[in-house]
């Protein structure tokens, strides 16, 4: 299934695209794709709805996050090989792991806002998913069974607030709208390798990130294992899971989004994503 949340901002509601791409709400059927409709197993109970008797959305309709209200926003820096390379970072022996605020989050084609004295602000297609039940000090070979669905982040990121000054990341990383997550949360079983995923992201029209997922360092299933011994997982929370080189950090001369830039950026299988820039307060 691939599942939407449609309609104004924090006026979202839940729905999916059908088999010839049309937006249809579920509404009537649940609530929201929250933490409880996780914990209680709703994806399961989706799988009866007959899909022709779902009301039309029309297609201009605005996409929300496919996540609602999630507990936790995780992140995990420098997982891809060829990024650590292009930033002189050293190849992590561990996951790195950091907060994302769920305040952050903005659906996938709303604006991307720039901060007050922001300088260095940075894109980052990655790859996201969704916990479906509890996980804590889960097993690597059991992790993949704890993913409910998979869907786009683009990781926003100040890097002059995450790098130059002091205290932890999460100053680069927590803004409002630096967490743009759908269009689409794809479940696990329609997404045959998720090892093996193509994700590209285009700045202006100039594609700057294009790589897979076999890059990665860290796989989906050690990422789960791994922090599922400091936190205990729940239903909903989000992890975003590292990006692939060609962002602005890395380039020669450095380069940073200005407003009217427009990114756009996808990752196979899970659709598409734009966000055009806009400096905060004039939204």
């Amino acid at each position: 299934m691939k599942l939407v949340r449609h309609g104004r901002p924090g006026q979202e509601r839940p729905g999916l695209i059908d088999t010839e791409g049309q937006i249809r709400d579920l509404g009537d059927h649940c609530r929201d794709f929250d933490p409880a409709f996780f914990a209680s197993n709703g994806l399961e109970a989706l799988k009866s709805i007959d899909v022709r008797s779902l009301p039309v959305v029309a297609a201009d309709t605005r996409l929300g996050p496919c996540v609602a209200q999630p507990g936790n926003f995780l992140a995990i820096g420098l997982n891809y090989v060829q990024h650590a390379i292009e930033t002189n970072a050293p190849i992590p022996t561990d996951p790195i792991i950091f907060n994302k605020a769920p305040s952050c989050i903005s659906g996938p084609n709303d604006p991307v806002l720039l901060p007050i004295n922001s300088r260095k602000t940075d894109w980052e297609v990655e790859l996201a998913f969704v916990i479906g039940k509890p996980a804590h000090y889960v097993k690597e070979a059991e992790a993949l069974d704890y993913v409910a669905g998979y869907f786009i982040c683009n990781d926003v990121s100040e890097r002059e607030f995450q790098l130059e000054r002091s205290g932890q990341w999460v100053k680069g990383k927590m803004f409002p709208t630096f967490g743009p997550i759908g269009p689409w949360l794809v479940t696990s079983d329609e997404i045959q390798d998720v090892q093996n995923l193509q994700l590209w992201l285009e700045l202006n029209g100039k594609r700057i990130q294009d790589s897979s997922t076999s890059d990665m360092i860290f796989t989906i299933a050690r990422i789960i294992a791994d922090t599922s011994q400091y936190v205990l997982l729940q239903p909903g929370d989000i992890i975003t899971t590292g990006t692939p080189p060609g962002v602005g950090l890395g380039m020669k001369p450095e380069v940073y989004l200005k407003p009217g830039d427009v990114m756009r950026l996808g990752v196979e299988g899970l659709g598409v994503q734009e966000q055009r820039v806009v400096r905060w307060g004039e939204q």
